[in-house]
């Protein structure tokens, strides 16, 4: 190479460095990376290096994970050494088994196992061009595997053009920029690969290369002969034409002297992704193999790949030349073709269809809508979109047609593309015609999820439904009825415009009209009916029945797992379902449906923060508000702000909770937004206790529900029960706290959650003035076996219970259950109600400090846990490692924390290096 000595300075240092690390080569179109990477990989192979190599196609850069399986079929031997959960995740991932597809995470942590037991023989390096290709879900776990390199034998080195946008962008991975050459390097590769240029020749190369290596190797022979004579703009089009599209008419000029013959077998392969340069053959499973095209290798279009045999385009340039400069009859028959490579590939024989076909025709829009399909569960939302929108056009039939286009704005709707669900709606109905039933559904939803309009959504559906209930009605004929898609549909949009709006009155006409549906209606829909409406009254065994619906996993879209999500909240049963959400959010944000995957960021956020995980939950809340805000939901961004101030106020951050508060008060009050008036009131009951200002979170509390009873329809009444009761206790105002309590007894609250068992059992505690009722109830909410799930509330119940025995039984007998109150505040990081345990153990004698001595050892395992704590890795990366539940980890921290005398995972190292030397190994 010439000009690259930096480069290669660079490159040889990583390559013969100790460790693992990744690099990112970015440089223009012709610049030189893949020659950069063919320089690592002699290097590497030197070194005694395995190499494995891949290259993204722009013709898969929807499948998912197709670039991914580039880099692992080499590496399928070893895969049967892993443990069996790691050879499920791949045999998902390679389609040799059905399965819920993994998450980022977890499908990241098993190629980090597979290349460290790969590598653990031969140091590895994997090699990546063309990376701006690379499919999304393939690409965020290249990411992620490049971030955690440090300390294997595996090392990474990733070629991107500039000027394409690429997942790898945020990935946060060390880049080398790879520049054009100087004039003097330009010079010197000109003369040394075309000696004896004409001088007036040899100029106008070097002015049009501007320092691009493959201008300078590509442009001399198109310019000599009968060309030599014209100026620059002539030979060009004009002088302002990007560098690529010239070598674009370089290549086209060469591709239209090929016979038609190999012209056909150039376009094949081109449309099958088949790759360019060196890296090219390393692809996985079928791929079109071109043959008999010598001619078009030696006018310097294709090479040949050194381990396959097989053709390869010498560039990418040449292979969208190739397409670019075929007619549409071309490409048809090339995709014709194609479609009996991939006869047993659903989704790309479904392409090739798609592609190839002009006329209707109702067995090609079955394969797409089929492909489609298996694209939605793969979280390629964005992929089955496009498929059901070409099913649609090529339907036979005006109702299979309006059906597919209904489905692909369903799924447009819930990918986050707002607009292209509403213009897939407005062309399935012309202009003076009903609107269908599927087009209610997505300009209802757009109009509640962009504008957070309850109302006439919501009558809008109302009416949808009830016309379609006639329409069934009159068309069945006395057979048993069967739930209907679009009507499934349109009722389940209802009950969320329902759970939004919170109004007494629509939730009542809704439980009239859905029982005039009958059996119409579908099981889950019942279960959200029943969970999102009044759980108070409605919420009995519906934690059974969420849980029997996740149990058939395989079988949900991911909008049912984040309905059932929240269903599950409604009931305080969310924290086993959190890795199923976990890993449908990682494979939905990108490609899959956004809506839903906001929905279960939201619910993520609740479970941190009902389990005590506040930093992640700070977190979550703040990634989910960038999506959010940047799709224009605006529903879900005030959604996603009424958690967050609800999480300030735990944390006592009352200035910020209060700003976040009048905020989501100011949009959803207009609106009629029940469900976020409520949760900005209880911001201000939780910012009011924090403070210790119990009037205030006393008329607060009252706003949601009134003392002794539980607001229909209001979902904050049953969530605040302990709110309402301390603030009224604290305020003398002991007839309404008791009442409160007793109604919350009375109405079954325990039966209904383990969350509204605790703290009824604790609101029960507070107010009674038996003595022997008081300790029977505490030790019912302190022993509840649900009880350390949530701790933020066991905590208050500790406090309040370590008060009574200060007064009842004296300071000793109070301690422990003070101390135990004040280590969890201050593991949580709730300052205030930390500072008010302390100082009720304080008034017991006790010292603060000393409290905890009896604490300070850590077991092995929780040693281990906190040294990885501390080094970076999250509770779900600690669990893999150590083959534990992300849980079982947060339960060892719940532990740590307070032996430590530290509040978060920050201070995590220093307080590990102060530990006594029989503990500090």
């Amino acid at each position: 190479m010439v000009g690259r000595e930096s480069e290669q300075e660079v490159l040889s240092a990583l390559v013969v460095a100790s460790g693992g690390r990744a690099l990112v080569l970015r440089g223009d179109t012709g610049v030189g990376k893949s020659a950069l990477l063919d320089h690592a990989a002699v290097l590497a192979t030197g070194e005694k290096h395995r190499v494995i190599r891949a290259a993204g196609v722009e013709a898969e850069s929807e499948l998912p994970f197709a670039g991914l399986h580039q880099f692992l079929y080499p590496l399928l031997p070893y895969i049967g050494q892993l443990d069996d959960s790691h050879r499920g995740v791949f045999d998902v991932v390679f389609g040799r088994s059905e399965g819920t597809p993994p998450s980022v995470m977890t499908l990241g942590i098993a190629v980090l196992d597979l290349l460290s037991l790969t590598a653990s023989q031969q140091p590895l390096l994997l090699v990546l061009d063309d990376g701006q290709w690379l499919d999304t879900s393939s690409t965020e776990v290249c990411g992620f595997v490049g971030r955690r390199l440090t300390g294997s034998s595996v090392k990474l080195v990733v070629g991107l053009r500039s000027e394409v946008p690429s997942g790898f962008d945020t990935a946060a991975l060390p880049e080398l920029p790879v520049t054009t050459l100087s004039e003097k390097a330009s010079e010197q590769l000109l003369d040394m690969r075309h000696p004896g240029l004409d001088p007036r020749i040899r100029r106008l190369v070097l002015d049009e290369a501007q320092g691009n290596p493959l201008a300078l190797l590509e442009l001399p022979p198109y310019v000599r002969g009968d060309r030599a004579g014209y100026d620059a703009e002539e030979l060009f089009g004009y002088a302002g034409v990007p560098l690529p599209l010239r070598l674009q008419h370089v290549y086209g000029s060469r591709i239209e002297a090929l016979s038609d013959t190999v012209r056909a077998e150039l376009l094949r392969g081109a449309l099958d992704g088949v790759g360019a340069g060196t890296a090219a053959g390393r692809t996985r499973g079928t791929r079109y193999r071109m043959v008999n095209a010598d001619e078009a290798a030696a006018c310097g279009l294709l090479d040949i790949d050194p381990l396959s045999g097989d053709f390869v385009f010498r560039h990418p340039l040449v292979r969208s030349t190739v397409v670019q400069t075929a007619t549409p009859n071309e490409r048809r028959a090339a995709h014709a073709a194609l479609t009996h490579v991939h006869r047993d590939d659903v989704e790309r024989r479904a392409t090739h269809l798609g592609a190839s076909t002009i006329d209707p025709d109702e067995e090609v829009a079955a394969a797409l809508e089929t492909a489609a399909d298996s694209a939605t569960r793969r979280g390629g939302a964005l992929a089955a979109v496009a498929w059901l929108t070409r099913a649609a056009e090529l339907s036979e039939s005006h109702e299979q047609r309006s059906r597919r286009l209904g489905d692909a704005a369903f799924i447009a709707g819930h990918a986050g593309l707002l607009d292209r669900a509403q213009h897939l709606v407005r062309s399935d109905t012309p202009s003076g015609r009903t609107e269908s039933p599927i087009s209610v559904v997505t300009s209802a939803y757009v109009a509640l999820y962009e504008d957070g309009d309850v109302r006439s959504s919501q009558r809008q559906v109302v009416a949808a439904i009830e016309n379609l209930r006639d329409d069934i009605e009159n068309m069945r004929d006395g057979g048993e009825r069967q739930p209907n898609e679009v009507l499934t549909r349109l009722v389940n949009l209802l009950l969320a415009i329902n759970q939004y709006a919170s109004d007494e009155a629509a939730w009542e006409r809704t439980h009239e009209l859905l029982g005039s549906l009958g059996d119409l209606v579908s099981p889950h829909s019942h279960v959200y009916k029943d969970a999102w409406g009044d759980v108070v009254r409605h919420g009995a065994g519906v934690h059974g029945r969420v849980e029997g619906a996740f149990a058939d996993l395989r079988e949900l879209e991911p909008w049912d797992i984040s309905r059932l999500g929240v269903a599950a909240y409604h009931v305080d049963t969310l924290s086993p379902y959190r890795p199923h959400l976990q890993r449908t959010v990682d494979r939905e944000v990108e490609t899959g449906a956004m809506g839903s995957g906001m929905t279960m960021l939201h619910l993520i956020m609740l479970d941190q923060i009902t389990v005590g995980e506040w930093d992640e939950a700070e977190r979550t809340g703040q990634r989910c508000l960038d999506l959010t805000t940047s799709h224009r939901h605006a529903l879900f961004a005030h959604h996603t702000r009424a958690y967050l101030a609800q999480l300030a106020a735990l944390r006592g951050q009352v200035e910020r909770a209060r700003e976040l508060q009048a905020m989501v008060d100011a949009w959803s009050r207009p609106r009629g937004v029940g469900f976020l008036t409520q949760i900005a009131d209880a911001v201000g009951t939780t910012a009011a206790l924090s403070e210790g200002d119990y009037e205030a979170a006393y008329l607060h509390a009252i706003g949601i529900t009134p003392p002794g009873s539980f607001e229909p329809y209001a979902h904050q009444a049953s969530r605040t029960l302990l709110d309402l009761v301390e603030a009224a206790v604290h305020t003398g105002r002991s007839e309404q706290a008791r009442r409160h309590a007793l109604a919350a007894h009375q109405a079954g609250l325990p039966d209904i959650s383990p969350r509204l068992a605790l703290i009824t059992y604790g609101a029960l505690a507070m107010t009674a003035t038996d003595p022997t009722e008081a300790d029977q109830m505490y030790e019912h909410a302190e022993t509840h076996p649900a009880a350390a799930n949530f701790p933020f509330e066991l905590a208050r119940i500790r406090l309040a219970h370590g008060i009574r025995l200060r007064h009842t039984q004296g300071r000793k007998s109070a301690r422990h259950s003070l101390t135990l109150a004040a280590e969890t505040f201050e593991r949580l990081g709730a300052p205030t109600w930390t500072e008010r345990a302390r100082a009720e153990l304080r008034a017991t004698g006790a010292s603060t400090v000393a409290s905890s001595a009896h604490l300070a050892a850590l077991t092995w395992q929780e040693r281990r846990i906190a040294d990885l704590a501390a080094g970076g890795l999250t509770n779900k990366e600690i669990g893999e490692r150590m083959h534990l539940s992300p849980r079982t980890v947060s339960s060892h921290l719940y532990r740590v924390f307070p032996k430590l005398d530290i509040t978060s995972r920050a201070a995590l190292r220093d307080a590990l290096g102060k530990l006594p030397g029989d503990q500090n190994v």
